[in-house]
């Protein structure tokens, strides 16, 4: 893997779920050689969409990586989902390459998703190229594409290409720079014959070359002067200009063509060996890679070269239940041979690089070294996860981990067999590998395993890999609200047990003064028994006793917060009283207390901040407003609004599936637990006779 720094290309393709990406990258690899045959997306034939969910639902939902050689180049190829509930992965991957390939829809020009992986490649400062895809289909149309790519992105798009007829007529494309007419034969194989502009063509050709020549002149000011002058400009001053305003994000040149039938594929791969960066370029852009010294917590930097010390970052995980686990990283400096020993600076670990593998969708290659810009497989890495950094032992450095995706949609695991619930913990924790999105936890008030996620379709896809993966088979099920009960008012109340039945009998005798708590301050016990009305052994038992009572509330049998019990008097006999005694009558007074004391059912309360496109800003506070929510104010950004609430738990358990819909999938939020507030009465009514429902069943 001896290729010259300045020879390799990390790439991403990306763009909203449905454009083509698996479909132009399925091209790129099979003009390349990479590959023996075109895969097909519709026909579960695809190299880089191989998991069966991804095959059953026809999308990406994990990206996937392959390598190709082109003209000299190396370049690896990450094929990335574009539907929102699988976007961590997109995120992650564009961290690591230097540049992206954009697909535009030559039908629908830019979605929803586009923008947000565009926002993506903008964080990370990614060079792109954009390539309108379909343009074979009905109703296909290059300029309007280009249009809707700069309104709705704002950016500068200079077309490079015209095409040769659209939709059914399409067959090939004029490249404005050389003029030449690429025309393809219709047979996917992406062999084309170079003629001489179309007559017809010529007029417009030209109009748009002269456009092109503008635009991409001003990337370099004595280009520009010349330019204006009305001077002749080389091939050779064209393409360095257009390089250089590609890597300073200037504008985005914009490639057309077909995925499906491989026209036009081969000239958009010569424009990401031209244009997208190197590992080098990727340096001077940005600057040096930055990161901490974990021993010394102070700046540490590395330059991207394959002399500087050894540096990589995690950004995937792949365990599959046979072959265990693959941790997949991009080497920002340095090299690296098998049996390398490495250094995990965030979690101070040493760790041995057995293999090193070349992935190539779901196969693996395996090679003795890498080096800076090569994105490498390692198997079996103990205690190394997504987002770690790997590097020289002897100059160690951290980069920024991926920032924690906040789930959105939470959803009760019901294991179906005693055997299920056994193996479940142990399947989610690999799963949570793979996908750190997702979340797992056991609610320890209604005992129920929560699943969380981005949205419906994730969960259900991890769902999915928990049967074909793991053999545990689970349902999902909308979770309980953890509801809690409390009190409004002040009482004091006897809890007598007594029992004689033959022999030794049963006898304890409390007095309790029960106050209510403010909100969220637990529970509070206090001894205030004088003169030895109560012996002192038996005090922990009362309190042992009003502890338990509190477990099951006396409204609907929620537990029981924010209360205070104060054991003041009592009596209790020589003989009969025992700790059980004790305990017992302090449950009964509890009880009893609670039903004098005005209880009321407690709901917890949810922070939320919800961004939406401004067009859609009315609409959602009206619908947060209905929900029981109470606004706190909305911050405007960048076309969009961020609103903060507070809103019931209960009214916003499926709030991910019906804030896509308001929004049209633009919609985006968090939230967090707030507080605990009383439930109005009318709804404590409704959810007295559910849980009477729900226990009647069981």
């Amino acid at each position: 893997m001896d290729i010259p720094l300045d020879k390799k290309r990390n790439i991403t393709v990306i763009a909203h779920g449905g454009a083509g990406k698996t479909t132009l990258s399925e091209a790129i690899l099979y003009n390349a050689k990479a590959i023996d045959k075109l895969g097909r997306v519709d026909d579960g034939t695809s190299t880089l969409d191989f998991e069966p969910e991804e095959q059953k639902r026809k999308i990406t939902i994990s990206s996937a990586v392959h390598h190709y050689d082109w003209s000299g180049a190396r370049v690896n190829i990450i094929d990335t989902p574009g539907y929102s509930n699988f976007l961590t992965e997109t995120r992650n991957s564009l961290r690591v390459a230097g540049g992206a390939v954009v697909i535009l829809s030559a039908i629908s020009g830019v979605k929803v998703q586009t923008e947000k992986i565009w926002e993506f490649a903008d964080e990370f400062e990614v060079c792109r190229v954009a390539f309108v895809n379909k343009m074979d289909r009905e109703r296909a149309s290059f300029l309007r594409a280009v249009d809707d790519m700069e309104k709705v992105l704002k950016v500068k798009g200079v077309p490079m290409q015209i095409p040769i007829g659209e939709g059914p007529d399409f067959s090939g494309v004029v490249d404005l720079a050389s003029m030449k007419a690429y025309v393809y034969k219709d047979d996917s194989s992406g062999q084309f014959e170079v003629k001489d502009c179309p007559g017809p063509l010529k007029k417009d050709a030209s109009r748009m070359r002269d456009g092109m020549i503008a635009s991409v002149a001003e990337a370099d000011d004595s280009l520009a002067e010349k330019y204006l002058n009305g001077e002749e400009i080389t091939a050779e001053e064209l393409r360095k200009a257009l390089r250089e305003g590609v890597l300073t994000r200037r504008f985005i040149p914009v490639y057309l063509g077909s995925a499906l039938k491989n026209i036009g594929v081969n000239l958009l791969m010569d424009a990401v060996n031209l244009t997208l960066p190197s590992p080098l370029d990727k340096g001077v852009t940005r600057g040096v890679y930055r990161g901490r010294n974990p021993k010394t917590g102070g700046e540490a930097t590395r330059e991207p070269s394959g002399e500087a010390p050894f540096s990589a970052l995690v950004f995937k995980t792949i365990i599959d239940p046979y072959t265990g686990k693959l941790s997949v990283f991009r080497i920002f400096s340095g090299s690296v041979h098998s049996e390398a020993a490495v250094y995990n600076g965030g979690r101070d670990v040493r760790e041995k690089l057995s293999h090193l593998y070349l992935l190539e969708g779901r196969k693996i290659k395996e090679v003795a070294k890498a080096s800076a810009g090569d994105i490498i497989a390692v198997a079996k890495l103990k205690d190394t996860f997504t987002g770690d950094t790997l590097s020289d032992p002897a100059d160690p450095i951290v980069y920024p981990p991926f920032p924690e995706v906040n789930a959105a949609l939470s959803y009760a695991i019901h294991p179906r067999t005693k055997a299920d619930e056994d193996k479940v913990p142990v399947a989610m924790a690999k799963l949570m590998e793979e996908d750190p999105s997702l979340e797992f936890k056991r609610d320890e008030q209604t005992n129920e395993f929560l699943l969380s996620g981005v949205g419906q379709v994730h969960l259900e896809v991890a769902v999915e890999k928990l049967k074909r993966k793991y053999g545990c088979e689970v349902e999902l099920k909308t979770p309980h609200v953890p509801y809690k009960e409390t009190i409004r008012s002040h009482v004091k109340v006897q809890g007598k047990y007594k029992k004689q039945s033959g022999g030794r009998g049963q006898y304890g005798d409390t007095w309790l003064d029960i106050s209510p708590l403010p909100r969220g301050k637990g529970f509070e016990f206090a001894d205030n028994i004088t003169g030895g009305a109560i012996p002192r052994q038996y005090i922990p038992a009362v309190e042992k006793g009003v502890r338990e009572a509190m477990q099951s509330g006396v409204v609907a049998g929620f537990p029981v917060v924010d209360v205070k019990v104060a054991l003041y008097d009592g009596t209790y006999h020589s003989v009969d009283s025992s700790e059980m005694a004790f305990k017992i009558a302090a449950s009964m007074g509890f009880k009893k207390g609670m039903e004098q004391a005005h209880p009321v059912i407690l709901e917890p309360v949810m922070k939320m901040e919800i961004n939406v496109p401004d067009e859609n800003l009315g609409d959602v506070i009206g619908d947060v407003n209905a929900r029981r929510g109470k606004i706190l104010g909305a911050e405007p950004k960048a076309g969009s609004q961020t609103i903060k609430a507070l809103v019931p738990m209960a009214e916003v358990i499926t709030y991910a599936t019906e804030l896509r819909g308001m929004t049209g999938d633009r919609g985006i939020f968090t939230m967090e637990f707030s507080h605990y507030e009383e439930v109005p009465t009318y709804l404590s009514q409704k959810i007295i006779s559910t849980v009477k429902t729900e226990k009647g069943e069981a």
